[in-house]
C-alpha cells in the first residue's frame, strides 16, 4: 500500500479546480458575479470565484467553500453545469474546472472580497468585463446561454 501523499502511478496528474457561476436575479436585468485577481495568474483580471479542490473535499463543497471565501455569499443553491478543460487554459500547467452555477436574488447578494479576491462585483450579463482571466468568458457565455435556455422553458 503506497504511504499518504505518495504517487501511486508515474504519468501526470491534472490539477483539479472549480468555479462558482452565480446570477443574480433583479426586476430589470440579470447579473454575474466576478471577482478581480490578487494574484497571478492573470493578476488584477476579471474571474469566477473559484479554485482547488481540497484531496478530502466533495466538489460542490469546495465551490460552495470558494465562493464563500472569496465574495462572502453564503446560501446559494449550486448545481454542476459544465466542466472545462482545454489544454493551455491555465498557464501553471493542466487543469480541468468544474463549473457549478447557482442563483440569489437582492435580498442575498451582499458581497465583500477576501482571500485571493482584490474585488467581488455584480455585472450586468449584457456588459461583461472584455478580457477575463483562464477562459472565464467561455464560461460566461456557456452559463448565459444555460440561463436562457432556463428562462425559454
Amino acid at each position: 500500500m503506497a504511504e499518504k501523499g505518495q504517487y501511486t502511478y508515474e504519468w501526470p496528474r491534472p490539477m483539479v479546480t472549480v468555479d462558482a457561476v452565480v446570477f443574480k436575479r433583479c426586476r430589470e436585468n440579470t447579473a454575474l458575479l466576478l471577482i478581480k485577481r490578487k494574484n497571478d495568474p492573470y493578476k488584477g483580471k476579471w474571474a469566477f470565484p473559484g479554485g482547488f479542490v481540497d484531496m478530502d473535499e466533495e466538489l460542490e463543497d469546495a465551490a460552495i467553500r470558494e465562493l464563500a471565501e472569496e465574495t462572502s455569499l453564503k446560501g446559494v443553491h449550486l448545481e454542476q453545469m459544465h466542466t472545462f478543460g482545454k489544454v493551455g487554459r491555465d498557464p501553471r500547467g493542466r487543469q480541468i474546472t468544474i463549473a457549478f452555477m447557482g442563483f440569489t436574488d437582492e435580498k442575498n447578494a451582499n458581497i465583500k472580497a477576501g482571500d485571493d479576491a482584490a474585488q467581488a462585483r455584480w455585472f450586468d450579463i449584457e456588459n461583461l468585463p472584455q478580457e477575463m482571466a483562464f477562459d472565464h468568458d467561455e464560461v460566461a457565455k456557456f452559463a448565459i446561454g444555460k440561463l436562457k435556455e432556463k428562462n425559454d422553458k
